[in-house]
């Protein structure tokens, strides 16, 4: 790593560590101070795909974040013994394993109850209701609870993690909108996220890290990369986390969903099946036509091929592609799949292998790229072992995320959070009812009220509504503030409190009070 580099993270880490934890490194003490958070406690009641709801066969949001943790470390500790990466790693900033698994641990905490579910209907909201241009997404609000709704921090506001690990967390290291500027959604080939929502033209990247609140705490903690990444790119550790999310995504939810019987076997091996024994003839239809025909065996899979080759032409290659479905159905269809979960020892210790299998597979095909595409960071998966992912991340969506059984159950989770940020936001907004709001919401309010206030007088630039117009006047301003403070209250629940709140609001519930959603 560069001498000034080393030596700023250092310096930043001492400044901002509590000097009872963790023996006196700060890393450790950020890891601590993020898993004693109840930001991270309340994990275990959110969806990770479906609810999991006591059941010990699915992951929730917390087992979920443990083992990303796990794998980023692994990732961390393979990188750091390699001689040829050692090199690189030090040129683009260095990677400290306790950065990593920390930023692991915290890479989840902003996501609402339901999981991504609710992360569509709050951003819907949002605009659209509130005339909030920064909506609500799972990961900028991960770093509004890091650096500023958490007060557990040396400060009482946010935790006080040192830049390295704020860095770490932002795997989208720019706003909807503003920054950096020029954004990195007007590139030519943008980030992977920086890209517009495909029919929402001028509503900013898919994804992003930070609001216009949080813009200052962004650009402080990317501040000692400056000089060895560009604005856009993750750093190091950054590349690690992002990465152990996509393999314990790809892994763990399959395993999840072969365990209660939901991923069964015919289905996945006639796709995968029909695609390898057809793959020459099915490369010859119109899109349009597989398109139509996406319930037709291998047809699904076809459209995938040709979706990696329009976003990420730097790495896919037929070959590899197809050498991973090959694996896929081998090692998950032949394998796992062919002889179903029954509780038996047996059953238990084959799904087992599978997962430390994978792991060992996909964590040994890590490497640092000096030369990454827009669309990679510094640290990825090799050719192979990034087709694999790709394939097992479209068993899970195909056979998974799209059955209509699913689609039914959040349509309902849907209008459960719509129907409590209505009531939420009709009792923030009942002057007779204001001294008796839950005092968490009531400091939120003042919370979002202060800061939109300082963005108008300081960056009216950054004060949008959700169309793009500039919001001007203290009645708007305080409308943004309240719709902001409702978010941040209503995303910050588990899925049981979310449902357990709106049975109080509805006179549902016989309960007269609760200090469940005291967070």
């Amino acid at each position: 790593m560069d001498r000034d580099l080393r030596t700023q993270r250092r310096d930043d880490a001492a400044e901002s560590a509590w000097p009872d934890l963790a023996d006196g490194n700060p890393f450790r003490a950020d890891r601590d101070r993020i898993v004693a958070s109840p930001f991270f406690a309340r994990l275990g009641g959110v969806t990770q795909v479906v609810s999991a709801a006591g059941s010990g066969l699915l992951h929730n949001r917390l087992t979920h974040s443990l083992k990303v943790a796990q794998v980023a470390r692994a990732i961390s500790d393979r990188l750091l013994s390699a001689p040829d990466a050692a090199e690189l790693i030090g040129k683009f900033g260095g990677l400290d394993p306790d950065v990593a698994e920390a930023a692991a641990l915290a890479h989840d905490l902003g996501h609402p109850p339901f999981g991504h579910l609710g992360e569509q209907v709050l951003d819907r909201i949002a605009r659209h209701r509130f005339g909030l241009a920064d909506g609500f997404e799972g990961n900028a609000q991960t770093f509004r609870i890091l650096t500023t709704t958490d007060v557990r921090g040396p400060s009482a506001i946010g935790l006080d993690l040192t830049a390295a690990v704020r860095a770490a967390v932002l795997k989208y290291p720019w706003t909807r909108l503003h920054r950096p500027d020029p954004h990195p959604r007007t590139m030519p080939n943008p980030p992977r996220g920086a890209a517009e929502p495909p029919g929402a033209p001028g509503t900013g990247s898919a994804k992003f890290c930070a609001y216009s609140s949080e813009i200052d705490d962004m650009v402080q903690a990317r501040e000692p990369y400056a000089v060895v990444l560009e604005p856009w790119q993750q750093t190091i550790e950054a590349s690690v986390m992002d990465t152990a999310d996509d393999i314990a995504y790809a892994i763990h939810d399959i395993q999840d969903f072969h365990r209660i019987g939901v991923l069964q076997h015919a289905p996945v091996a006639t796709e995968l099946g029909q695609w390898l024994e057809h793959a020459l003839e099915l490369a010859t239809m119109d899109s349009a036509t597989l398109a139509a025909q996406t319930r037709r065996p291998g047809r699904s899979l076809e459209l995938l091929r040709r979706r990696m080759h329009v976003r990420d032409s730097w790495i896919v290659d037929d070959d590899a592609f197809a050498d991973a479905v090959a694996r896929v159905r081998t090692e998950l269809v032949d394998g796992l799949l062919a002889d179903g979960f029954d509780g038996s020892i047996e059953a238990e210790q084959a799904t087992a292998a599978f997962s430390a299998r994978w792991t060992t597979r996909l964590v040994g095909g890590m490497v640092v790229l000096e030369s990454p595409s827009t669309r990679s960071g510094h640290v990825t998966l090799r050719a192979a072992q990034w087709h694999e992912v790709a394939v097992l991340k479209f068993v899970h969506r195909r056979f998974v995320l799209l059955r209509p059984e699913l689609a039914l159950h959040q349509r309902g989770q849907a209008s459960l959070i719509t129907t409590l940020v209505d009531a939420l936001d009709a009792w923030v907004g009942d002057r007779d009812e204001e001294s008796r709001l839950p005092r968490r919401l009531h400091d939120l309010v003042e919370l979002a009220h202060t800061e939109f206030s300082e963005l108008a007088a300081t960056a009216p630039e950054l004060l949008v509504g959700a169309t793009g117009e500039r919001v001007e006047g203290q009645d708007a301003v305080q409308g943004l503030a309240r719709g902001r403070a409702v978010i941040d209250f209503v995303s910050s629940l588990t899925d049981r409190q979310a449902a357990s709140l709106l049975d109080a609001l509805s006179g549902r519930s016989s309960q007269p009070w609760s200090d469940s959603f005291v967070l």
